[in-house]
């Protein structure tokens, strides 16, 4: 499968130039991060996707936007490959707000507050990426799926730590990481 960490946030604008959180509650991509999304669906042309796994933020429904364009191509909107609940910019919005704003994508079965209330600790990402990785694993047609998510999860699931609008292909049977360092 493949993993596409959502393109640059203007949350990610001001945290990387301040280290400051902003406090943006769900941001949406600046015009670098519609860049970027545009970019990995054109290295995605050829692969052959089937299926997209894209995460209830904003920032990552609007990463997913430039795939959708097959009409053969699934869409699932999945809570479980969310952010880790650690900044403003990780509250989420309501799935009646997202139904307005995104009336293409199915919200129904997400509960009105899908987003963590508290700060989501390592351990709990970990086991979250680890449940998605057996689920995965066990999907037959993993091989042609996108999964459009975020730095943490991204990184519990796979080990590694990835920028905006990267791809990343993946083996959700192969070996799970060691020691992960959540430290940006």
């Amino acid at each position: 499968m493949y993993l596409l960490r959502h393109g640059q946030s203007y949350f990610n604008v001001h945290y990387s130039a301040t280290g400051i959180d902003p406090g943006i509650e769900d941001p949406e991509l600046t015009p670098l991060g519609h860049q970027q999304a545009a970019a990995a669906a054109q290295q995605l042309a050829d692969a052959q996707i089937a299926h997209v796994i894209v995460s209830p933020y904003t920032r990552a429904l609007q990463t997913a936007q430039p795939l959708l364009g097959a009409p053969s191509r699934t869409v699932r909107v999945m809570q479980e490959v969310r952010e880790r609940r650690v900044f403003v910019c990780d509250v989420g919005s309501s799935p009646a707000q997202l139904a307005t704003r995104f009336p293409h994508h199915d919200f129904s079965h997400l509960p009105t507050q899908w987003w963590p209330e508290v700060m989501e600790s390592e351990r709990a990402t970990i086991a979250r990426a680890a449940a998605f990785r057996e689920f995965m694993a066990a999907n037959a047609d993993s091989a042609r799926t996108v999964v459009v998510a975020h730095w943490a999860f991204i990184l519990a699931l796979s080990g590694r730590s990835v920028e905006n609008g990267e791809l990343l292909h993946y083996d959700p049977r192969s070996r799970p990481p060691g020691r992960i360092d959540f430290r940006p």
